[in-house]
């Protein structure tokens, strides 16, 4: 119960990381070309976690068991933050993430297809009211009789599926590898592929946003590696739906930085799915014992 409740506290620390990443990403994505900005949230994390690793341990656990396994992890991230990043630059904040809330649904389903964690018929039915609230946040025509609804918002769906994938196999390399490795492997092969688009895409930065760069991967590797030690004292299905009290920083900075005001639709669709997460989250009664 210990371990469980410490990967909770993790994973909830994590999520406001991640919130302040989200923040500077988009400041900068009016300035600099997605792909630049990955390479920068990537490379940045990666030297931090390898200049951590190297100080307190005076190694790097590099080595892994599952070398493959660990790659297609880093580089469903990288896809993940690319889609979530272009959305940025055309949603506000608050309605980026709403709709990438259906990444903790994807998750728990997940969870019982691939890793076989039991998910009850309460939990299912959460995940079936989750999915409703991420269409209405989503805007379609049909449901708000007003203008179709912006290209970019299927973007955090994508992000959603993508990061779900993502957050599986943190679970699942929990059993092969040890944290640090995973830490150290999150993002590498992200770092190799975003290094291979820098000379299409790059503008030089000034001094105040070379912090900026810094700050992403400084930040992103601290929330990353905050969720596999997470992932590593907590199963997937119990985790995911934490991922809802994002919503409430999200929608406090883009009120402070970006003067977004979240909409009735947008509040509406958070609050649909926020009642399917807190199905999900709810533990699951035990017989009791003879």
């Amino acid at each position: 119960m210990n371990a469980r409740l410490g990967g909770v506290a993790l994973q909830l620390t994590a999520l406001a990381v991640f919130v302040c990443m989200d923040t500077i990403l988009k400041l900068l994505t009016a300035r600099y070309a997605v792909p630049q900005l990955m390479w920068a949230r990537f490379f940045f994390g990666l030297l931090a976690v390898a200049l951590f690793f190297r100080l307190t341990m005076g190694r790097l656990p590099w080595r892994s068991h599952a070398p493959g396994l660990q790659a297609i992890r880093s580089l469903l991230l990288a896809g993940s933050n690319i889609m979530f990043s272009t959305a940025l630059a055309h949603l506000p904040l608050t309605d980026a993430t709403a709709i990438g809330f259906a990444s903790p649904l994807f998750t728990v389903a997940l969870a019982a297809a691939w890793l076989r964690e039991k998910v009850g018929l309460r939990r299912w039915i959460g995940v079936g009211i989750g999915f409703v609230g991420v269409l209405v946040a989503l805007r379609p025509p049909f449901l708000t009789g007003g203008a179709p609804m912006h290209w970019a918002a299927i973007l955090p769906l994508g992000t959603a599926f993508t990061f779900a994938i993502y957050q599986i196999l943190t679970r699942k390399l929990a059993t092969i590898d040890d944290p640090r490795t995973t830490i150290l492997h999150t993002g590498l092969a992200a770092t190799l592929a975003a290094s291979l688009a820098q000379p299409l895409v790059w503008t030089p930065p000034d001094l105040p946003d070379w912090g900026l760069l810094a700050a992403l991967g400084l930040l992103g590797g601290a929330g990353h590696g905050l969720l596999v030690l997470a992932y590593a004292r907590a199963p997937a299905s119990l985790l995911a739906p934490m991922s809802y009290t994002q919503l409430i920083w999200a929608s406090v900075a883009g009120v402070l930085v970006f003067a977004d005001w979240p909409d009735a639709t947008t509040l509406l669709g958070a609050a649909v799915i926020a009642l399917g997460g807190v199905l999900v989250a709810l533990p699951d009664r035990r017989a009791p014992a003879r």
